[in-house]
């Protein structure tokens, strides 16, 4: 394959913002999944947290953008900016595409009603925001099948490192909760067992 041109900048263009798209979604992923209820990851304060996560989450909408601009614009494949947005309606690999369509589709729901976070209630919110868990399966999936430069070689080890690194966090965060749960139902028990002792001294 030569060089970049002016007639194949836009193809390169779509392919490397959605690999970078690919790897900054899966640290977002990541970073959601290991931090705890109260905010917080191992050895970082709150707001260090809070920020990588919401920067991090911006860089990924900036580039995820432009991926699509990118390919809507080149014309090496007819994709319209209806394709794009709807799923399931494009002519060119429709199925892999209507994936990267519905994800982008998730993504926008996330983004709006964050930026709504005030006026909705907070169930419903966190409701929403689970469509990011739903979301980057589903890009992972039309960034794979999609491209043939993520079926092989250093890409395609790349992609399954984001993949794996997305299992790590949820066994990771699954055997963390499960390891915090019997310490919580001691609790109660000890409670009961500490009343006879303190009635016996009352005496």
């Amino acid at each position: 394959m030569g060089g970049i041109t002016s007639s194949t900048a836009l193809w390169y263009a779509s392919r490397a913002t959605g690999v970078v798209s690919l790897v900054l979604l899966s640290a977002v992923m990541i970073i959601g999944i290991l931090v705890n209820r109260h905010g917080r990851l191992p050895g970082l304060p709150r707001f260090a947290v809070l920020g990588l996560h919401r920067n991090l989450s911006l860089l990924a909408v900036a580039f995820v953008a432009v991926h699509v601009l990118t390919a809507v614009a080149d014309s090496y494949v007819s994709i319209s900016l209806a394709a794009a947005v709807i799923p399931f309606v494009s002519s060119y690999e429709p199925l892999w595409l209507g994936l990267g369509a519905g994800a982008l589709d998730l993504m926008a729901a996330l983004i709006v009603t964050s930026l709504l976070r005030g006026h909705l209630g907070r169930r419903t919110w966190r409701a929403v925001h689970w469509l990011a868990y739903a979301s980057w399966p589903v890009a992972v999936v039309h960034s794979v099948f999609s491209s043939r430069d993520l079926q092989s070689g250093p890409l395609l080890y790349l992609a399954l490192a984001c993949i794996a690194g997305v299992i790590g966090a949820l066994a990771w965060r699954v055997a963390a909760t499960r390891a915090a749960l019997p310490r919580a139902r001691r609790v109660p028990a000890l409670m009961t067992e500490a009343r006879p002792v303190a009635r016996a001294g009352e005496r």
